[in-house]
């Protein structure tokens, strides 16, 4: 008795843990977030990365379409490293861009990228960021700082030499990467930004995001 009274309370315990997981949503992927998301144009870039809707059988996803053009998708949104430190992505890449030097700034491109930013002054550009990336080249935990500043860390979640035109979801501790690699014990990042660039390389690329959430574990 006393065993099988043991592995109910254990159940229950488990399923309690699982209850209290939090989770936050970035992004809907919907028609009125999508117009009212900021739109930023890398500059010097020729065009913007079309962006579009559409829904699998997991939910609604968002498609970019980068030919020789860098545009990012950004919101402004508080998170509570603390309690969801966590980054999840799940995403997708079409067509890559083999062949080119991404630590370099002639090459600087990604089919996909997340930013997660926190400010840290009055401009942009005092900003610190993680730029989450799903790499045409490099290995899967590869980093380095962007070849434009010292203040974003480029970080391989995703390469297409695994997981080429297959969905994928990775799954990142960001409250450790702030500290590890800006020397920043954060409690809240400011904002999360979603592009596709290929403006460097004048390539092109088609890229899918899905299901970008914090969560607690």
């Amino acid at each position: 008795m006393i065993k099988i009274f043991n592995y109910i309370l254990l159940f229950f315990l488990l399923l309690l843990n699982t209850s209290l997981a939090e989770t936050v949503n970035v992004f809907e992927f919907t028609e009125k977030e999508l117009s009212e998301l900021k739109v930023r144009k890398v500059r010097g870039a020729d065009a913007k990365t079309f962006y579009s809707l559409g829904e699998n059988e997991n939910g609604k996803f968002l498609r970019a379409e980068a030919d020789n053009s860098a545009s990012g998708l950004g919101k402004e949104i508080l998170i509570n490293l603390n309690k969801t430190p966590f980054l999840n992505i799940t995403w997708k890449i079409e067509k890559d861009l083999k062949g080119i030097v991404e630590n370099s700034k002639k090459g600087h491109d990604y089919a996909a990228r997340v930013f997660v930013v926190k400010k840290t002054g009055a401009t942009p550009l005092s900003n610190r960021a993680m730029n989450y990336v799903f790499s045409s080249n490099n290995d899967v935990n590869a980093f380095n700082p962007s070849p434009f500043t010292k203040k974003s860390i480029d970080y391989t979640l995703s390469t297409t030499k695994e997981n080429f035109n297959e969905w994928i979801t990775v799954k990142v501790n960001v409250k450790k990467h702030f500290k590890k690699f800006h020397d920043l014990d954060l409690d809240k990042i400011n904002g999360v930004a979603i592009m596709s660039d290929t403006d460097n390389s004048k390539l092109s690329s088609i890229a899918y995001y899905q299901n970008i959430y914090f969560s607690s574990d």
